[in-house]
């Protein structure tokens, strides 16, 4: 069997594993709904109590645009649990198996990755489609395979703390607590004080989210796209540079364990 083969086998063996929890993903996309439209009533009856109808060049409707590109992008990209069972594998000695078995075991999970994107992506088609069918004059369909790319590195680079510590779940929470806020979901990133701005603009978590949405968004124009596109991919190539490195150490200190 080819590399090329391989991988696909692999990719199908995931969609199929998969298919067994989409009623979960679509529950799970049902629900994410719920905090999402309660944000859109809160910031509707904070535009209705201004008397500018603008909020640093926001109008309503486009921060209704702006929630519901972040709803697709976390469908798209976001990780479901990867880190958890990466985390698993090493902690229960399951890893073991797949060190003998004549893959990468990174290409594995980023393959197991991909499938279950596509699945969760289809399954939540449906009540996603409803909301954006309501807004449907608004919106252009964002692409951008960098994010998921740096988010599946990120959650691989957390999981492999797993080598040295037996539960990762505080490292995890804390790191996605900030990931949460900086990656826009919350609240448009350009509506911070512009020194706190220039801050972000450093960090990883502005790309997970934000920058996409604002390129569509015509937020983020000219120069600034190619400085941000620049930066995504150096937070990428170093999210993928210390996975592997982790990786290495950990798998010198699994093995010296009688892993």
């Amino acid at each position: 069997m080819t590399v090329m083969g391989k991988y696909r086998a692999m990719f199908n063996l995931g969609l199929q594993n998969t298919i067994i929890y989409r009623w979960n993903f679509l529950f799970r996309a049902v629900s994410g709904l719920i905090p999402l439209l309660g944000g859109l009533y809160l910031w509707r009856a904070l535009y209705a109590a201004r008397d500018d109808r603008s909020i640093e060049g926001y109008d309503f409707s486009a921060i209704i645009c702006y929630f519901l590109y972040i709803m697709l992008a976390e469908n798209l990209v976001t990780p479901v649990e990867d880190e958890w069972q990466i985390a698993a594998d090493i902690r229960d000695g399951r890893l073991s198996s797949y060190l003998i078995r004549p893959f990468d075991y990174m290409l594995y999970r980023l393959t197991l990755f991909g499938s279950g994107r596509l699945m969760y992506t289809a399954v939540a088609i449906l009540p996603s489609a409803v909301l954006l069918w309501i807004y449907r004059a608004d919106l252009r369909v964002p692409h951008e395979a960098m994010t998921g790319l740096l988010q599946f590195f990120v959650s691989y680079a957390l999981a492999m703390i797993a080598f040295w510590l037996l539960e990762i779940s505080t490292v995890v929470f804390i790191v996605y607590s900030f990931e949460y806020f900086l990656s826009g979901r919350v609240f448009p990133l350009d509506l911070m004080p512009a020194g706190v701005q220039r801050v972000t603009e450093w960090m990883p978590f502005m790309y997970e989210a934000y920058f996409p949405v604002a390129i569509f968004l015509e937020r983020v124009q000219g120069p600034a796209v190619v400085r941000g596109l620049a930066i995504q991919f150096m937070w990428v190539m170093l999210a993928f540079g210390g996975a592997r490195l982790l990786w290495a150490r950990g798998l010198r200190r699994y093995q010296a364990v009688g892993g």
